[in-house]
């Protein structure tokens, strides 16, 4: 169990939402996991599994009656208003001593998960894995999709004090920027590159994987966000995009680009991260069966099952 719990118990987040951005059947993403069984493969390991149904995000559409962009970011009310929601169930658990376990659902909800997280963690390191930056604020983004935005808005980036977000994100950012790190990086836009030199966040791309290897990329990642101390006691939450995975290990996902994680390199950053006994949250995401045939969306929510059984601590032997 890790140190940061109260007792061993997991409570699943299922967020069947969309609104980040524009392919439909991402939010059939936590339907699917759950209805794979990972709540029993979960008890098989040995947690304590708490979960009473999905997020129920339809009611909160209901009572937007309108969603007009705001500038060019897209659907920001629903937006806000359902990480907002995330935000406050995900605290609620991680209040209890247990872990949340938030199951996407695009990324935008991370902005609820992690702010959670801080809320209860607010020295928690954030452990961001995912094929893109996520970083552009509603100034830099071209698209308005704010699946794109949500590492912004946590580090209180310029331009991201806006409406209807800062009814609920404080002005003070809520993540420092030496306390983020990436792994996985391929597919980063020109002005989130400038903000991430400009901040000087710790960013290991596919081609540092290739040149160090998962295992000291890990090691360095650990080393950074606890001030190189070999005692890695701090709090980490742990938000992986599935399609920071090769496309030919988890296909079916939004926005796929060649050249990812392999299997066991995702697989890896997961255990190691639980063997620290400091995971406070973890974020599964992106998972969308309804983009391929059937064969490629049962092997992407497989993979997804299993990463979260190796986050949870499943291990080779």
């Amino acid at each position: 169990m890790g140190r940061f719990l109260k007792e061993k118990t997991v409570a699943i987040v299922g967020c069947p939402f969309s609104g980040g951005q524009r392919r439909t059947g991402v939010d059939t993403g936590p339907h699917a996991l759950v209805s794979a069984g990972l709540p029993k493969q979960l008890e098989e390991l040995g947690w304590k599994v708490e979960f009473n149904g999905h997020q129920k995000f339809e009611e909160i559409g209901k009572t937007i009656t309108s969603d007009a962009d705001i500038g060019v970011m897209k659907q920001p009310r629903l937006v806000s208003a359902v990480t907002k929601a995330v935000a406050d169930t995900v605290e609620k658990h991680a209040r209890a001593g247990h872990l949340p376990l938030t199951l996407g659902g695009d990324h935008s909800l991370a902005l609820g998960t992690v702010s959670g997280s801080l809320r209860v963690h607010s020295d928690a390191a954030l452990i961001w894995i995912d094929a893109h930056a996520d970083i552009n604020t509603p100034e830099t983004t071209e698209t308005g999709n704010l699946h794109g935005c949500p590492v912004s808005f946590l580090l209180g980036l310029p331009g991201t004090d806006v409406e209807p977000f800062n009814s609920w994100v404080p002005a003070k950012p809520l993540l420092r920027s030496d306390s983020l790190v990436y792994i996985g990086l391929r597919d980063i836009d020109a002005g989130e590159r400038k903000i991430l030199r400009d901040n000087n966040i710790k960013a290991f791309s596919m081609h540092h994987v290739d040149k160090y290897g998962i295992g000291k990329v890990v090691e360095m990642a650990l080393d950074h966000v606890n001030g190189n101390s070999s005692r890695r006691d701090r709090p980490v939450h742990l938000s992986f995009d599935v399609d920071a995975l090769d496309p030919t290990v988890a296909p079916s996902t939004g926005t796929p680009v060649r050249g990812g994680l392999t299997f066991r390199e995702g697989h890896y950053i997961c255990e190691a991260l639980y063997e620290t006994g400091c995971l406070v949250a973890v974020d599964l995401m992106e998972v969308n069966p309804s983009l391929l045939e059937d064969r490629d969306a049962q092997q992407t929510i497989a993979v997804g099952c299993s990463l979260v059984r190796a986050a949870m601590g499943e291990t080779l032997l």
